[in-house]
Parts: structure tokens; sequence; C-alpha cells
């Protein structure tokens, strides 16, 4: 099998695609074809190259797969700190924004890609920790806001669970069948999950909605 270091490969396949190219079409190619369907003979055609660049840049498949799960594990940690430290001291306006980005439909191909990094997770171990690493990352940065409105540690872990468990289900929906009601729907259902919880008293209701 050649290698990384193989001295026979030519300066032309060395040279005619860089490490990132590889990345970004094996995450193309999971998007379709789930993990299993990450080959390299597939990526090669598909990029219109030989499987000597890939043998430059990648000692195996294994090597491919982690360095595209360390950019998706990158990628989805830089956006929801992103997402959720953009307006400090603005907390509950930033709730709202997050569940409006992360509840929308137009990026099909990011649920996609989620959705291949997970059932690989079930499968493999070093995946599923990472997953969970981005995940818990995920939860506390919600849960930061929510407690910067003044709930309650439970309380907020609670609302963090509930907002992701609905902006995940929704991106899952064909809701373009009816675009009338959804983003009434949306709304609606943003307030409750950034309302005041029962027994909160009149300032936490106040926080919560002052933005």
């Amino acid at each position: 099998m050649a290698t990384v270091n193989d001295p026979n490969r030519s300066p032309v396949e060395r040279a005619s695609l860089d490490r990132a190219a590889w990345i970004e079409a094996a995450i193309d190619l999971i998007a379709t074809e789930g993990i299993a369907g990450l080959r390299i003979e597939t990526l090669a055609r598909k990029l219109r190259v030989t499987k000597g660049s890939f043998y430059w840049h990648f000692r195996d498949r294994r090597a491919l797969q982690r360095a595209l799960l360390e950019h998706w594990r990158e990628g989805r940690i830089r956006d929801i700190h992103k997402q959720t430290r953009a307006r400090p001291g603005h907390e509950a306006e930033q709730l709202r924004h997050v569940i409006d980005v992360y509840s929308a439909s137009r990026n099909r191909k990011g649920i996609l890609i989620e959705l291949a990094i997970r059932e690989w997770a079930q499968r493999d171990p070093e995946v599923a920790e990472v997953v969970a690493e981005v995940d818990a990352i995920r939860l506390a940065c919600a849960r930061d806001l929510f407690l910067a409105l003044g709930l309650s540690e439970e309380e907020a872990t609670a609302r963090a669970t509930l907002l992701y468990a609905y902006v995940f289900g929704f991106s899952l929906m064909h809701v373009e069948r009816m675009p009338q009601e959804i983003e009434r729907l949306k709304t609606r259902i943003a307030g409750w999950i950034t309302g005041p919880a029962a027994g909160d008293d009149e300032g936490s209701s106040e926080r919560l909605h002052a933005e």
C-alpha cells in the first residue's frame, strides 16, 4: 500500500490537492452516503485525481476519518460559541437568536452531516466521545445564557436541554409545506422555552422578556 512518505510519488500528484480539499470532499460525501460510503476511490473519482494525492496527506482511511471528525468538532464548537456570545448582556435576545438560527431548515446539508456523524458514533466509541463533548459544550453555552437571566442551575439545564431537543427535531421537519404558519409557531415555541418558569419571581420574568 502507498504511504504518506512514498518517495515514488510525483510532485504533481503531491500538490494536486491540499489536505483541506480532501476533508471537505469527505464531509460532502458522508452527508449523502454516510460514513460507510466514505471510500478513497470514491473521493478520488469525485475530485478527479489519483489516489496518490490522498496518500500524500493521509496514511490511510482511518486518518482521514479522524481529520474529518476533528474538523466537524472544531466547526461545531466555534459556531455555538459565535451564536451564544455575540451580545454579552443581552441574554434573552441571544437565546431567541440561537433558537431562530438552529431551528431554521435552510442548512439541509448541515443536518445531514450531523446525522451521519451521530450514526457513526453508534458504532465507534472514539466518535461517540467527540459527539458527547460537542453536545456538552452546546448545552453549557445555552445553560449559561439562562443562568445569566437568573434561572436556577436545575431550571437552566432543563431549558437548555429543551432548547436543543426542539431545534434538532424542528430542523428535521419538512416545514416548507406550511410556510404561513411556521414563523408564528416558531415565535410561540421560543416564547415557551425562554418564558418564566413556574414559581419564578417577578424580577426573573421581567429579565427574560426585557429585551
